[in-house]
């Protein structure tokens, strides 16, 4: 009985300053509806920018690094053995740079629950013959299928179709910059020249385009096969082992466990790619940081109309208290109006921030260095909604606690001999 009696006179009190009370909703409206819109656009951007580089780079890289020989003839000899000495200069050692029984490693690999899938790839150097210009060049050799499924690699093809690297004998997807340097198009055939000398005529097939120019004027694509006869390898020349876990918290574990394993070199992708972690990091932080100040402005203006209510409303208190509500009484029916402040305008700024969020993705967004964007990218993540919703209810709790305080310890008897 008493629970439903706060509740009516807080109804009562509400609806007496109904426009302060209308003002404070809105405010906290806005607030949540700026904080919903905010996370949800920059999360987006966030996931678009890392999507860029570490949706294309796999989690864990095995590979043969290039090193210097680490025993030079001057530590061998036994005249200086125990000297202590310095070499400059020192030359890297003829080392293997394919994989060794590659396809035992990839086996293994693929038998590991915590690996998604394994991609082989083979890195060729050259040059595009263009006339009396030589174009640098770095072609991929991939197996097709599988650098589709898991880098997403045809979500990057602009034209052409990029399975016609795996029917199509010597055929090339160019880099959208080297195509267009050399004004390639689609079944032209390009004059490349491997480091090794030899020279082959490959027929274009396609365009990949990153987003990232200095990519696009060297990279170029082509088969695993194409590749190996470019450089006259058999078919068991593999340069690079590409690894996509389910969670790629794990890579720089399996990479030292593997690495030590194999005897070969390992990149994982939380070591090569800090930076952008922490980029994205930042920003989200940013982000998070500018929406919570807007719930505690909003806050801020819900505890000046409640202190304002307070003192036009002390004769109504005073009265209240006279006729037997206690202190803890007076203080739950402010409480409850600060809370039901805080409900309705969070629950309104949810669906006004929803609906913000599907009118920013609306937006074109159109640019040449992003070929598979068409409109801002946006992050409809659940818990930026749980979040703001509870931080509205808190905030607005503390926003109406304070003034409850100051109401409950009002003394009827100076208020009505005052009166």
């Amino acid at each position: 009985m008493r629970f439903s009696l706060i509740i009516e006179i807080a109804r009562a009190l509400m609806t007496a300053r109904i426009k302060q009370t209308l003002v404070a909703a809105v405010g906290v409206t806005f607030s949540i509806t700026m904080f919903i819109a905010l996370l949800g656009f920059m999360n987006g951007l966030n996931d678009l920018l890392d999507g860029l580089i570490l949706n294309r780079t796999a989690h864990v890289r095995f590979y043969n690094d290039i090193k210097p020989n680490e025993q030079q003839p001057l530590d061998l000899s036994e005249e200086f053995k125990d000297w202590f000495n310095v070499i400059r200069s020192i030359k890297p050692t003829v080392s293997r740079v394919s994989i060794y029984n590659n396809e035992a490693i990839i086996r293994t690999l693929q038998a590991d629950k915590r690996v998604l899938g394994v991609a082989p790839k083979i890195a060729v150097q050259g040059f595009f013959n263009v006339g009396n210009v030589d174009l640098p060049a770095v072609l991929n050799g991939i197996a097709v299928e599988e650098e589709d499924r898991l880098f997403a690699f045809s979500d990057y093809v602009v034209a052409g179709d990029f399975m016609d690297l795996k029917y199509s004998a010597n055929s090339i997807i160019l880099g959208k910059g080297a195509a267009d340097k050399m004004m390639a198009d689609l079944g032209d055939y390009v004059q490349l020249t491997t480091a090794q000398g030899n020279r082959v005529l490959l027929k274009v097939v396609g365009y990949y385009q990153s987003g990232i120019g200095e990519l696009d004027n060297l990279q170029s694509y082509v088969s695993l096969n194409t590749a190996q006869k470019m450089i006259g390898e058999t078919s068991s020349y593999v340069t690079d082992i590409q690894v996509k876990l389910y969670d790629f918290n794990l890579s720089p574990g399996l990479a030292r466990e593997y690495s030590s394993i194999f005897g070969i070199d390992a990149d994982d992708i939380q070591t090569v790619n800090a930076q952008f972690e922490t980029g994205s990091q930042i920003r989200s932080l940013i982000s998070y940081a500018v929406g919570i100040t807007l719930l505690v402005v909003s806050g801020f203006g819900i505890y000046n109309i409640l202190n304002m209510m307070i003192y036009e409303k002390m004769d109504t208190i005073a009265i209240l208290k006279a006729i037997g509500f206690s202190g803890s009484d007076v203080r739950y029916i402010f409480i409850t109006i600060a809370l039901v402040i805080g409900f309705v305008g969070g629950l309104l700024g949810l669906i006004f921030g929803f609906i913000a969020c599907l009118g920013i993705e609306q937006i074109p967004f159109e640019t040449e260095a992003l070929p598979t964007i068409k409109t801002f990218p946006v992050d409809f993540s659940p818990k930026y909604y749980l979040i703001g919703g509870v931080f509205s209810l808190i905030t607005t709790y503390f926003a109406g606690f304070f003034p409850s305080q100051k109401a409950s310890s009002v003394d009827p008897v100076e208020i009505i001999r005052g009166k």
